[in-house]
């Protein structure tokens, strides 16, 4: 047994060695993080979604963004849409499932605010609807998502494909990449900034 779960700690190290050694996706990575710091030095604000354990990562950053990630200091405005039971049922029992993401992004979202959709697939449909109706509004998108980038990479103005096909190794980077967005953010408005 013990072998086995140093080979699990062995391929999650894989895949974060292939993050760290592609400098086409750190440039990309970069890029969010540019775009998140000017987003936070307006009145916007940040929103995630995702489905099953990528609705846990959107729930985990944006709550990294409105409490704390590395130090204490003013809230940062970030909405996961995966945490309104009501909303939820409601627009999946009036409109469908593939519709929860979008309508509320109709209602809450605003231009200039960042969408990102995090999926593990890339073919989320209730997220490639999300993305729609983004780009009408004139919402950033950010695609997190691994294997080929689906169709969600295909839509979104950035797309942070990790480079695995296995759903765990895809989840453990999706939120190292959180992480670093958060750290990143929190450092360059509040903080003495990253070099």
């Amino acid at each position: 047994m013990k072998n086995y779960i140093k080979n699990q700690i062995k391929k999650s190290y894989e895949t974060k060695q292939a993050i760290y050694q592609n400098e086409k996706l750190l440039n990309e990575i970069s890029e969010v993080c540019k775009l998140c710091v000017e987003l936070y030095r307006g009145p916007n604000k940040t929103i995630l979604a995702g489905n099953g354990g990528s609705a846990a990562d959107a729930q985990h950053i944006a709550a990294e963004l409105v409490g704390r990630y590395g130090f204490d200091r003013p809230s940062i405005p970030s909405l996961a849409l995966t945490t309104d039971t009501s909303n939820l049922t409601a627009i999946g029992n009036d409109y469908g499932y593939d519709k929860v993401f979008s309508r509320q992004l109709e209602g809450m979202g605003q231009e200039g605010d960042i969408f990102i959709g995090i999926s593990t697939s890339g073919n989320s449909v209730n997220i490639i609807n999300a993305f729609k109706v983004a780009k009408e509004k004139g919402i950033t998108t950010v695609a997190l998502v691994g294997r080929d980038g689906g169709e969600m990479a295909k839509l979104a103005d950035y797309s942070l494909i990790v480079p695995s096909d296995s759903t765990p190794r895809i989840q453990e980077s999706h939120i190292l990449i959180g992480h670093i967005i958060c750290d990143i953010i929190e450092k360059e408005i509040f903080g003495d900034g990253v070099s």
